[in-house]
């Protein structure tokens, strides 16, 4: 027995660095490969141990939500007063500008790329469609949490409106106000928490928070929860847009799937 725990002692005391990354990278590859859909990996994987955590993370937390488990909803009584307003709350953009001007009643939503009847839809239709109201966390990657009661639109109703998608569809690419734009896969499209709001609180989405429409995602950190929404392109590949990567957050480091 003692010469079968020394033997142990030496071959875990054999496992460098570069061993250690090695078998995490066959890991990683077995995830990748192992798996019959895109939904458990980022759209480009990163190299090193940082693309090992992106995969394993995603691939994990992915796995124990296939039943579409929904974020936890909150009585509207916990709704958090003063509901904060953080990063770009007023694009410098003279487009947004002239909308906002305009109470949003020239706002149009274009729906393209790989649907079968691409549409624009406005803000009034938007309200005619089918309607979800969730109070749910709002959960910033930068240490605060706030909780607001959200209205809108699931953004499946409005990818249905251009006709559904093509085969070939494997993620949306959402564009805002701004030059911000983010992308998501159909896991996340599809979830029945995952909606276009127009409504806080019971009023209109408020400028700060991202007027005339925003994305709530509920299932992600707040950096996915892109505001100020201006255009909406269901793609095959994300290679195309900024620097390739899914996102404007993940092509400057941060991960792609910022699951919470």
């Amino acid at each position: 027995m003692k010469k079968f725990q020394s033997s142990l002692k030496t071959k875990r005391a054999r496992l460098t660095r570069r061993e250690i990354i090695r078998r995490g990278g066959a890991l990683t590859a077995f995830l990748i490969t192992g798996c019959d859909s895109q939904f458990y990996k980022p759209p480009v994987v990163r190299g090193g141990l940082m693309g090992i955590a992106d995969t394993l993370t995603m691939a994990t937390q992915r796995s124990l939500m296939s039943n579409d488990q929904l974020v936890q909803e909150h009585d509207p009584r916990e709704v958090t007063q003063n509901f904060p307003v953080w990063n770009q709350s007023n694009p410098e953009d003279e487009d947004y500008q002239r909308l906002k001007a305009n109470g949003f009643e020239d706002w149009v939503l274009p729906v393209t790329g790989l649907v079968n009847n691409p549409v624009s839809i406005s803000l009034s239709d938007l309200k005619k469609m089918s309607r979800r109201t969730q109070t749910t966390m709002h959960i910033c990657e930068q240490g605060w949490s706030a909780i607001a009661t959200w209205t809108g639109t699931p953004l499946l109703s409005v990818i249905q409106a251009a006709g559904g998608i093509k085969p070939e569809a494997k993620y949306v690419m959402i564009n805002a106000f701004g030059g911000w734009y983010e992308g998501y896969d159909m896991f996340d499209v599809s979830h029945p928490q995952t909606i276009l709001a127009y409504g806080m609180n019971g009023k209109d989405l408020p400028a700060g928070n991202g007027a005339p429409v925003r994305l709530r995602v509920e299932r992600h950190c707040g950096y996915k929860q892109l505001k100020f929404i201006k255009s909406i392109e269901v793609v095959s590949t994300v290679e195309h847009h900024g620097r390739g990567t899914g996102g404007i957050n993940s092509d400057f480091g941060f991960h792609w799937y910022a699951g919470a």
